[in-house]
C-alpha cells in the first residue's frame, strides 16, 4: 500500500512602504527546510494595491524554492548515478 507523505509549506510576508518581501518555507516530514525568497518593489507612480505585491514577491519566492528542489534532485540523481543530472525547467 502507497503512503502519502506530507511536506507544508508556509509563506511569510513582510511589507515596508513600497517593498514586499517574502519567505516560502518548505519543512520536510523529515524536519528538513529549505526557504525561497522573492521581492517585489512598488514604482511610486503605481497604485497602492498591496495584494499585487504580496502576489508577485510570493510567486518569486515559489519559484526560487522550485528551482532550489530541481538542484537537489539533479545533485540526489548524481550521487546514485555517478553521472550529472540535469533537469528541464
Amino acid at each position: 500500500m502507497l503512503q502519502a507523505r506530507k511536506w507544508h509549506v508556509e509563506i511569510y510576508i513582510d511589507e515596508h512602504e513600497d517593498h514586499t518581501r517574502t519567505q516560502a518555507r518548505l519543512t520536510t516530514q523529515d524536519g528538513a527546510v529549505t526557504v525561497g525568497r522573492g521581492q517585489a518593489h512598488r514604482n511610486p507612480r503605481d497604485a497602492n494595491v498591496p495584494e499585487i505585491g504580496d502576489e508577485l514577491a510570493t510567486a518569486r519566492a515559489l519559484a526560487d524554492l522550485s528551482h532550489q528542489l530541481l538542484d537537489a534532485a539533479a545533485q540526489d540523481v548524481a550521487a546514485v548515478t555517478h553521472r550529472p543530472a540535469h533537469f528541464a525547467e
